[in-house]
């Protein structure tokens, strides 16, 4: 072994510095000792690359996506990367410098267009959360250099025997004019693999494709035979056997997919190489499945400890009685995905990844009670099992794991009661079916989405009762779902102009320098309070139009103007683009007005309908609405006020999830341990205005991300900034935040932001919060409005603070009659209608607590009166009603059902409907069932036949059941009940 391991570091064009015994570990023994351990086939990964090849070692980032609302979760390597492929990394950034880089990304692959979650469990080798290796070349090396590195991180520091190997490439595909890959295969020969062990494929399985459009190129994948022993399985490689699995796929990225379905070159070529670490460590370990290595068996154990039985066997399909093995790995899996997910801040909820993620919750919910039969809070006890074997790696699992169980156990909880609110629905739609076996597609898709309760568990409720589900109609819905979500997403990345990554690149070819945007900080606060922004004047570089770079356009084309210079706001850090409009130097009378701004790669783009011939050269003055933007400047300062507020009240463990800014309102997202209190609220509003009215000084001024980075108490988000970044400092300068142990961002509002603030807290006037609510457990949204929308909000909550006092002195004051209670039941539901516009969050939970009193009072009086007069009528019922009888002195169900009540109660085993039709020609129907009657007489049955009769509908149960109809003819009606309870009895 020493010999061998000599020569291969003698073949090495460095020394590979890993932990001592590491490459030992690395042998293909077969005893369980010489199996290296999951953390050490990462680390020897990155330290390969890293050490060996010259790559910068990049963190991996959260599973939420950075700015792109089209992905539900981050689900490969490539995807924070995304802005380097695409040439609209920002030039000053940390991301722009990258040239080689490697990593262990965190990755979830559910929902959306890569979703293994119904595949979890079933197999051995499906997740929904696994981390994928890769190493990236943004224009430095490519083909030879990329397959070299693998074949030599493969054969000669894990050491896997290279007859086990089996390499694929791009075969060409002549539809597309794309010939085979022949560079590939080349280097692989070259590499000493035999020809009978490099495969060509067509374009499904070695071209990768970013979306529908964008980068893209051939892939060669690299495939594990786990049987060996000479013999030959190129007939196995892309054939889904489990004895030939792929482990490493190396992306080519060459070409751009046009919105024509075309292929141009890519103006730059890329490597993108993902490899999942759970295959790898299958392979290296000698196992035949993912969940028998030392990622899975921590947790598959206790699993077993906290809820005893057989233990985990690795059965599958038909082998697997009961499905225990497959609830083993469900439960692993999930409980994994979870505190990944949880920790980076995505937590269940009702749309989007949150949704998806409820559903991976309840999942394994399922399979812990259904069968595994575990207690209640077991899912969250596994937590520790996770953070043991991913916190190393990912130290945020370590630092949150109180709140992932804690969320974890309020989940499941919420779960078990939808549960039982889900079988109540399900029971009352199997009562209103009438003769149809195909359970309403409405109401499943319903409880599926609303109430997460699974399509399966449905399937299997009603098919006990002989019902089937629609599924037909069920794909349908989905489908629809599907292309709201799709629509939502385009609609939230915005349908402003960007340049694409031929024009971005052709622009830097040809020197064009980025957009020098520093004017739109160009303004001034003078004497009297008022803002001067300063005027700016620029040429027109360029134009773009029809994804091409162009020198005109003419009069009525839509287009992008790319200027030497802007003082306009580009949309980015959560604050609304500028509106304004330009003119050319010379020519004021014709408006070129800005519809959007957007920012790409350093270059602002102006988004026009160009009213005049435009063209490179032209002189323009730019002017912004100075209105929309002060208003975007108060309310960008005040969100910085709420988020230090917030910490201040709430406690520093409070972090921004988000924030947007407009004109008319802001927006802040956070997480919270707790829901906030009416009182927090106040307070929160109350810290606000005390900077406001001390009308602190905003310093601003850009430092080294290095120097800013290191300030404690520096609120940051999880976003790429450039360098030098912004920094904005509320009432302390940036000088004395940036000097060494400074405590001045702990007592104030410090944070890294390119946004334009107010130059005093002054303008701001008044915050008001105008809703809070929490989106998902632990993240609460904040919606509040500035100057006079505050003040506005504020006297709208006082004048309806006014007419709550009113109302409720006239509750507590009573009255005698119907009516007038009545009525003031109305008012009350109305001022609760009112209470829902803008006004103090905190004052509206007040008053809304109030009113719901004084309608539980006036209800509460309204039934005493109901009872009184339902007794005074009685007696003259007795004399006309006997089993069945119409009467018009009822005007509601409730009275109706109850005098049937007191006649059920007077002739005990008697069964009683009655019909009461109303001035409207409504009629309204009561009936309850003797219990000595059931099950072949009931209530909800002849409560519909009867309702039915009269064109209606109704609902119940076996004893009592009421509806409503619409006939004149009453007697046919009272005939068909007689002849319902006849058949019956």
């Amino acid at each position: 072994m020493a010999t061998t391991m000599a020569a291969a570091a003698g073949h090495m064009r460095g020394l590979l510095r890993v932990p001592p015994g590491l490459r030992c570990g690395f042998c293909r023994a077969r005893s369980a000792a010489a199996c290296p351990p999951a953390g050490q086939v990462r680390q020897a990964f990155l330290r390969f690359f890293q050490e060996q090849h010259g790559h910068r070692l990049v963190p991996s980032a959260p599973v939420r996506p950075r700015g792109d609302p089209g992905l539900l979760f981050v689900n490969a390597g490539m995807n924070q990367f995304k802005p380097i492929f695409l040439g609209t990394a920002h030039p000053r950034s940390e991301l722009a410098q990258y040239q080689r880089v490697v990593n262990s990304q965190k990755c979830v692959r559910a929902g959306g267009k890569h979703n293994d979650l119904d595949d979890v469990g079933r197999d051995v080798y499906h997740h929904t959360f696994f981390e994928m290796l890769g190493n990236w070349s943004f224009g430095d090396y490519f083909k030879e250099e990329a397959c070299g590195m693998a074949w030599e991180l493969l054969t000669q520091i894990y050491e896997i025997p290279k007859d086990h190997l089996y390499i694929t490439y791009f075969g060409g595909d002549a539809s597309l004019g794309l010939s085979p890959d022949e560079e590939s295969r080349d280097i692989w020969l070259s590499l000493g693999v035999p020809p009978s062990h490099v495969l060509p494929f067509p374009l499904r399985e070695n071209f990768w494709e970013m979306g529908e459009t964008g980068p893209c190129g051939p892939c060669t994948e690299i495939h594990y035979d786990h049987v060996g022993g000479g013999r030959h399985a190129a007939g196995l490689v892309n054939q889904d056997s489990p004895d030939v699995v792929e482990i490493w796929n190396l992306v080519f990225m060459q070409y751009s997919r046009e919105t024509d379905g075309s292929l141009r070159p890519l103006p730059q070529h890329h490597v993108d190489t993902g490899m999942g670490l759970e295959r790898l460590v299958t392979v290296l370990q000698s196992k035949r499945s993912n969940y028998d290595t030392d990622l899975f068996t921590p947790i598959l154990d206790a699993i077993h400890k906290g809820c005893g039985g057989p233990g985990y066997q690795g059965l599958v399909g038909e082998a697997d009685v009961g499905s225990v093995n497959m609830a083993y790995r469900v439960v692993a899996d999930h409980v994994r995905t979870l505190s990944v997910c949880i920790a980076d801040g995505v937590y269940p909820g009702m749309s989007g990844a949150e949704l998806v993620l409820r559903r991976i919750l309840r999942r394994a919910v399922r399979f812990c009670f259904e069968v595994l039969h575990a207690p209640p809070g077991f899912l969250a006890s596994l937590v520790p099992a996770v953070v043991e074997v991913l916190g190393d790696a990912y130290p945020e699992l370590r630092k949150n794991t109180d709140q992932i169980m804690n969320i974890i156990n309020d989940n499941e909880a919420a779960f078990l009661s939808s549960l039982l609110r889900g079988r109540r629905i399900i029971d009352r739609t199997l009562q209103q079916m009438g003769p149809s076996k195909l359970f309403p597609a409405e109401v499943a898709w319903s409880l599926y989405g609303n109430l997460g309760f699974p399509l399966d568990l449905i399937g299997l409720m009603i098919e006990e009762k002989g019902i089937q589900l629609d599924w037909a109609a069920l794909d349908q819905l989905a489908q629809e779902d599907q292309k709201a979500r799709t629509q939502q997403a385009e609609q939230l990345e915005g349908s402003g102009v960007r340049l694409d990554v031929h024009s971005l690149a052709q622009l830097q070819r040809d020197g064009v320098p980025a957009t020098d945007d520093s004017p739109k900080y160009a303004y001034t606060l003078g004497q009297d309070g008022r803002y001067a922004f300063s005027p700016c004047q620029a040429t027109v570089l360029m134009l773009y139009k029809d994804q091409s770079l162009q020198k005109v356009v003419g009069a009525g084309q839509h287009c992008g103007v790319l200027l030497d210079r802007t003082s306009f706001y580009a949309e980015q850090g959560g604050q609304a683009h500028d509106r304004g409009y330009l003119v050319r130097l010379g020519q004021q009378d014709v408006l070129f007005p800005v519809e959007s701004v957007q920012l790409s790669g350093g270059y602002v783009i102006h988004e026009v309908t160009a009213p005049e011939t435009l063209q490179a050269g032209d002189q323009v003055l730019l002017f912004v609405d100075e209105a929309q933007r002060l208003a975007c400047m108060v309310n960008h300062t005040a969100t910085h006020l709420l988020s230090f507020a917030l910490r201040r009240v709430l406690g520093d463990q409070t972090e921004q999830r988000g924030s947007h800014m407009t004109a008319e309102q802001l927006r802040f997202d956070f997480s919270t341990q707790a829901p906030v209190t009416t009182q927090q609220l106040q307070e929160v509003e109350g810290v606000i205005q005390e900077v406001v009215d001390q009308n602190e000084i905003v310093y601003m001024a850009e430092v080294p991300l290095a120097l800013a980075s290191g300030i404690q108490g520096l609120r940051t988000m999880d976003e790429v900034y450039p360098d030098p970044v912004r920094m904005v400092s509320v009432g302390v300068p940036i000088e004395s935040a940036l000097m060494p142990n400074s405590q001045a961002a702990m007592q104030t509002s410090v944070e890294l932001c390119c946004g334009t603030h107010l130059l005093q807290t002054g303008a701001v006037q008044d915050l008001t919060i105008t809703s809070e609510r929490q989106l998902v457990k632990g993240i609460s949204r904040i919606i509040a409005v500035t100057g006079e929308q505050a003040k506005q909000a504020r006297e709208v909550g006082q004048s309806l603070a006014k007419e709550v006092d009113s109302l409720s002195a006239r509750v507590k004051q009573g009255s005698s009659s119907l009516p007038e209670v009545q009525s003031l039941s109305k008012e009350v539901g109305h001022l609760t209608e009112v209470s829902s516009t803008a006004m103090p969050q905190w004052q509206r939970r007040e008053l809304q607590a109030i009113l719901k009193a004084l309608q539980r009072a006036a209800n509460t009086a309204i039934r005493k009166l109901e009872i009184r007069q339902v007794r005074t009528q009685q007696q003259d019922l007795w004399q006309l009603c006997s089993l069945l009888k119409t009467t018009r002195l009822f005007s509601t169900e409730w009275i109706l059902m109850k005098v049937v009540n007191q006649f059920c109660d007077k002739s005990p085993g008697a069964s009683v409907l009655l019909l009461s039709p109303q001035a409207s020609g409504e009629v309204l129907c009561a009936c309850q069932v003797s219990k000595s009657a059931l099950p072949t007489f009931s209530a909800a049955d002849w409560a519909l036949a009867v309702c039915t009769h009269m064109g209606g509908n109704a609902g119940g149960s076996g004893i009592v059941a009421k509806g409503t109809g619409n006939t004149k003819d009453l007697q046919g009606a009272l005939t068909a009940a007689l002849e319902f309870a006849r058949s019956r009895l």
